[in-house]
């Protein structure tokens, strides 16, 4: 190997050596558990620490796209916002109702957090950089994403506040309604890699035509299979337009009514950190996970690309916001079952149609024809009874 490849390639695993040099230090029979802590503080400081980043681009991106400023005051060009927002959110009371169970009450956000670093186990942010390669890695993750509903409906119900309450069984019921969807639009993944490890995953997708990638968003099945798992994700993490649990004018704030200080703030944490989460494993299933882009720039290292691909996921998340208004309950409710599901549903015939058509243009030509034939025919049935009109703007005189 030449000096220069051996360079890049030290820089590739830098974060890996780092953990077995500093394990080195410990006797043999502890090196395992030091180095496997050394990357669970390498997740603990990480994502936390894009999190209060992306706090401060987002309301300076929706600012921007709002015709403001957004936050200016605390450090140099309000960069220092997250640290004031975490100060307040140590500082301020504690209120817990008096008829609230005081245990599951405290417990609620504390299970969320919790279950989502519980995600990032299986999550390869690099090359040789996965806490956990487990062969059901997928599975793992998606079981421990649904105990996500659990604290929420912890949180509602233990506030003993009936707006508490039926905000969480909104909520829940949403969640529930767009797991199943999120996780059929995976299957079509694991169905052509033959595999439910997230790091076979990312593997299968290594390869390169030219200078172009082998991504599963690049295939038919793979492109519709991107987007329906995108959408799910943004539902799934309450994210615009599917961020009626933080838009329930009629029921007070939701689940979280009776929350402050720190609890709060950990509910916040939670629903960024399930975000990254999500993000990483839309990357991981469908962009190539930590693979470069173009052959040509491969010697990057490959945790540069993964991240680089995560914060461009979080700036469309951000402009989403900004962008789109929110749905009604019953709008999102109907395009879960009505749309999301059979689309999914399709998809992964469209998936196996792929895998047994062969080699050639045909299978391009079939597979591409059928789901644009069902995304109109069921956009064409959903909206046959909206009667929607022009919209019309009336000003004060």
């Amino acid at each position: 190997m030449s000096l220069q490849a051996s360079f890049w390639n030290n820089l590739d695993q830098v974060f890996v050596l780092l953990q077995h040099w500093i394990a080195g230090y410990f006797p043999v029979g502890l090196q395992s558990a030091v180095g496997t802590i050394l990357a669970v503080v390498g997740i603990l400081a990480t994502f936390p620490g894009i999190f209060a980043l992306t706090t401060v681009l987002e309301r300076k991106g929706l600012g921007r796209i709002q015709n403001r400023l957004g936050p200016n005051r605390v450090g140099p060009l309000g960069i220092l916002q997250p640290v004031a927002d975490g100060i307040k959110s140590l500082t301020k009371e504690d209120i817990v109702p008096l008829s609230a169970d005081a245990a599951v009450h405290f417990l609620a956000p504390v299970v969320l957090v919790v279950a989502v670093f519980l995600g990032y186990a299986v999550l390869p942010v690099g090359r040789n950089m996965v806490l956990m390669n487990m062969d059901a890695g997928l599975l793992f993750f998606f079981a421990i994403g649904a105990s996500t509903e659990l604290s929420i409906f912890m949180a509602g119900w233990s506030s003993r506040n009936k707006y508490s309450l039926l905000g969480a069984m909104r909520a829940v019921a949403q969640m529930i309604s767009y797991e199943v969807p999120l996780l059929l639009s995976s299957v079509v993944a694991v169905m052509i890699t033959g595999s439910l490890s997230t790091v076979k995953i990312v593997e299968a997708q290594s390869g390169f035509t030219g200078i172009f990638p082998h991504w599963y968003v690049f295939t038919p099945w793979g492109f519709a299979g991107f987007v329906l798992f995108v959408i799910a994700a943004l539902a799934e993490t309450n994210r615009s337009p599917f961020d009626l649990p933080e838009g329930e004018s009629e029921l007070v704030a939701g689940y979280f009514t009776e929350y402050s200080g720190f609890k709060f703030a950990l509910f916040f944490l939670g629903e960024y950190l399930g975000m990254f989460s999500i993000a990483g494993f839309a990357i991981t299933l469908f962009l190539g996970g930590w693979g470069a882009p173009l052959s040509v720039l491969g010697f990057v290292p490959s945790w540069v690309w993964f991240f680089l691909k995560l914060l461009a996921a979080i700036a469309f998340f951000i402009w989403l916001r900004g962008t789109l208004p929110r749905l009604r309950q019953d709008q999102l409710m109907n395009f879960a079952w009505k749309f999301m599901l059979p689309m999914t549903l399709l998809n992964l015939l469209v998936a196996g149609a792929w895998r047994f058509l062969g080699d050639g243009w045909l299978r391009w030509v079939v597979c591409s024809a059928v789901l644009l034939a069902a995304y109109v025919l069921l956009g064409r049935v959903l909206m046959r009874h909206q009667n929607l009109g022009a919209r019309s703007y009336r000003y004060a005189d």
